[in-house]
């Protein structure tokens, strides 16, 4: 998963609001950030590993990033590897310049790859799909052999882009002659939005961050959809292709996606007040043995849930553990030593809303198992008589291919695992998870329109045809974690 920051001015830099707007979706990202400008036809960028706040600390970085219209990308690696060569933006000057941020993964990458080699004989610096997804698009606008560079040569690359890029992304990038441009996949699997703010416009991964910025929320880019903004401002839409529909990514109302956001216009704190309501009516049919004193939400994304939950079991709901803020997201972290040492220094409970209660902890999903695992014994160190666990989504079963970097499947503690043995692993007295039907309900409730959603993580169902079982094997190997 990653943050990607579109903006354009009409007479100011925009570097100074793409790195403002870059830290509204730093949880999207922590491994590198990057931010490229157009200044009349030149392109300047900077990016490195790090925070936002870490890459861009010197004044003379934003000196040299002059220019009205500009991207940005907070980057947590899906396909590539960990070193800057990978970050993003990417850059080319190839037919004209261009540069691209990119959140989500093209399923078909490496045939894409091959097929530029042998007949464009492309070169590649990265083992990014982002890059692959650049010179697609370099490819098919040149191939519409323009004169003079014009919106109609874009939106004809870009119908080509859609037809051959398999996968869930949205992109914004930069052309040199033509302005900001934006577009989404046609299944619409990643999210991205735009807003206004009298001449200036502003593209976002998530509408939280046009709302902090003090931008009006415009809505969202449409699956299939392209929007481009010239260099004078004007803003012209269009879906090139036919055919488009709309399946958001299921998994971005429960972990990913900030409360104040809306997605399709599905507002997130809602959808997970309503993951609550269910969780908990879930609980009272079906565990009535189970006997709660108090709930307790593991921070932070799971909070909206445990609240309604403690409100339909009519129990207190308590704040039980202070969160060192300065600790990143332990899912988004390389390498399985890491995310233990880091749980261990994140979160430190409040013995008192323990000690000889029967606690309900509430937390937003369950991947490796080893953070509730964790978590459980850590209440049981407290002085709790009895540890009961909730998870506000589904077991998480499969594989994301579209932009979440899940864990290899074996790594997964719900892959091939009972209730029953999940609950044994992770030590919980009881283990109660929300029903696949409920969740995608917790979301579709926002909006009717939407009747399908990109739920792989649950099913294994995967809406795209290059989804082979030769392809997750592959996948499988890719990310299995070096240390253990």
């Amino acid at each position: 998963m990653c943050g990607i920051i579109g903006i354009y001015h009409k007479k100011e830099h925009a570097c100074g609001d793409v790195y403002d707007a870059l830290i509204q979706v730093q949880h999207r990202g922590q491994d590198a950030a990057g931010i490229s400008t157009l200044d009349a036809d030149k392109i300047s960028s900077h990016k490195e590993i790090g925070l936002v706040t870490e890459v861009f600390k010197y004044q003379d970085t934003f000196e040299n990033l002059s220019g009205n219209i500009g991207i940005g990308h907070v980057r947590y690696p899906t396909a590539g590897g960990d070193n800057v060569n990978e970050a993003q933006p990417f850059f080319t000057e190839n037919p004209v310049n261009i540069t691209l941020a990119h959140n989500g993964t093209l399923t078909n990458s490496q045939k894409l790859k091959e097929e530029l080699i042998s007949i464009n004989f492309c070169q590649f610096n990265t083992n990014s799909d982002s890059e692959v997804l650049l010179k697609q698009f370099c490819y098919e606008l040149y191939k519409t052999n323009y004169r003079t560079l014009t919106k109609v040569h874009v939106y004809k690359a870009l119908k080509n882009v859609f037809q051959k890029c398999s996968g869930g992304y949205a992109v914004v990038m930069i052309v040199a002659g033509i302005g900001l441009i934006a577009f989404r996949d046609p299944k619409g699997i990643r999210p991205l939005s735009f807003g206004k703010n009298k001449d200036s416009f502003l593209i976002a991964s998530e509408s939280s961050a046009i709302s902090a910025m003090g931008y009006a929320f415009e809505g969202d880019i449409k699956p299939g959809q392209v929007i481009i903004i010239d260099e004078k401002g004007t803003i012209d839409k269009k879906r090139p292709i036919k055919g488009s529909s709309n399946k958001p990514c299921l998994f971005e109302y429960v972990y990913f996606s900030r409360p104040d956001s809306t997605i399709d216009e599905i507002s997130v704190h809602k959808s997970r007040l309503r993951m609550g309501d269910f969780l908990g009516d879930k609980i009272l049919n079906e565990y009535k043995d189970v006997d709660v004193d108090v709930v307790i939400p593991v921070p932070d994304t799971s909070r909206t849930s445990a609240m309604q939950v403690a409100y339909k079991l009519g129990v207190k709901y308590r704040e039980g553990f202070m969160k060192n803020r300065y600790i990143g997201r332990t899912f988004i972290m390389p390498g399985q030593d890491m995310r233990k040492k880091s749980v261990a220094q994140k979160l430190n409970p409040i013995e008192i809303e323990f000690k000889n209660k029967n606690v309900l902890l509430v937390d937003d999903s369950i991947v490796r198992g080893h953070t509730s695992k964790k978590i459980i014994q850590m209440v049981r160190d407290n002085g709790a008589k009895k540890v009961y666990f909730a998870s506000a989504s589904p077991p998480i079963r499969h594989q994301n291919v579209f932009g979440i970097d899940m864990p290899a499947t074996k790594e997964l503690v719900a892959h091939n695992r009972t209730i029953r043995q999940i609950k044994n692993f992770i030590g919980a007295d009881e283990l109660i998870y929300q029903d696949l039907d409920d969740l995608r309900l917790s979301a579709s409730i926002g909006n009717p329109e939407i009747k399908e959603f990109e739920d792989s993580v649950f099913t294994g169902i995967y809406c795209d045809p290059f989804v082979t079982q030769d392809y997750l094997k592959k996948l499988e190997e890719n990310r299995k974690d070096i240390k253990r």
